[in-house]
């Protein structure tokens, strides 16, 4: 007996966590991509017009009021869905408007995890950001480590940062990586997932994840592919992962759909893309998360040929 989860996606069109553009534009163009499978409802916040963002390099809090007005919205409309028991998709816009679907999931699950798969670790703080770039705070934000402006809009818990994996980081600063430390962050790096397979990272990214908590938060920074793969994303990191093992990373969170209370698809920027590679693996990303939420049975099994049926489907219409 397959039952149907109440899937909502969430466009956050926002790139005022960095300093170039073209983020803002992602979600508008992945959900025109994926209109002719996701039959769903549908929500999209559009950066408001007019903003002109910050750019100077002695800034610390680039556009710190526009993102916070902006997350708050954000924030305020995820929980209300996650209260009437949708599951929600957000595709994104840069990756500090996380802050708002993860805190949001703390709120209605109250003890959850987060596995944060990214080229980066995004866990500085004000103090040790060197470009001001809020992109680079959302993680600390939301695992409490200072960074309090961030989610004042937010009056539940923040997620325990011995719950808090990052896969596939290869770029962190030092300020940040000693952040990290002293917070206790679990990190995967690139490496890792090339030492020791996909399957063996991921596997224990969701031991320590969802160890004694209600469920498990997904932000997948499509930067994580390298941009040989994956051009179209506003801050690349070379020596990444390959679309086969994106696409892995994927399938696993697809095996533990059950413990999953929310995903995130951030950072493609389509006016950095060539040839649309990276918006073809955004859809694909998408195809199979939606696919596998819509196909989730009474034992929490996934139909993955369907998954496999839907991704076809796009590939076909792209």
């Amino acid at each position: 007996k397959v039952i149907k989860m109440k899937t909502i996606i969430v466009g956050a069109g926002s790139d005022l966590g960095v300093h170039i553009d073209g983020a803002h534009l992602g979600p508008t163009q992945l959900l025109n991509d994926i209109a002719s499978f996701y039959k769903g409802d549908r929500i999209s916040f559009i950066q408001d017009e007019g903003i002109i963002k910050s750019r100077n390099l002695s800034d610390r809090r680039k556009n710190e009021y526009e993102i916070d007005r902006f997350n708050t919205a954000l924030y305020k409309t995820i929980v209300e869905k996650m209260e009437q028991k949708y599951f929600p998709i957000l595709i994104g816009g840069d990756h500090s408007v996380a802050v708002s679907s993860a805190l949001a999931a703390t709120k209605t699950n109250t003890n959850i995890g987060i596995i944060w798969i990214d080229a980066h670790g995004d866990f500085n703080t004000f103090e040790t950001t060197q470009t001001g770039n809020i992109h680079g705070l959302p993680l600390a934000a939301i695992a409490g480590y200072k960074n309090e402006d961030l989610r004042y809009f937010h009056d539940g818990n923040t997620i325990h940062p011995s719950k808090v994996v990052i896969v596939g980081a290869r770029s962190l600063d030092q300020g940040e990586k000693e952040n990290l430390k002293y917070a206790g962050i679990t990190v995967f790096t690139t490496e890792d997932i090339k030492n020791r397979g996909v399957e063996a990272v991921m596997d224990e990214a969701f031991k320590i994840a969802g160890e004694k908590t209600k469920g498990i938060h997904i932000s997948y920074d499509i930067d994580v592919i390298d941009p040989n793969y994956a051009p179209g994303v506003s801050v690349p990191e070379f020596d990444g992962i390959n679309v086969e093992e994106a696409m892995k990373i994927n399938e696993i969170i697809i095996k533990h759909i059950e413990e999953i209370t929310s995903y995130d698809l951030v950072e493609f920027n389509p006016l950095r893309d060539i040839e649309r590679k990276t918006e073809q693996i955004a859809v694909n990303l998408l195809a199979q998360i939606i696919a596998a939420a819509d196909r989730k049975d009474k034992y929490g099994k996934i139909d993955l040929t369907s998954t496999q049926a839907d991704t076809n489907k796009i590939n076909t219409a792209n």
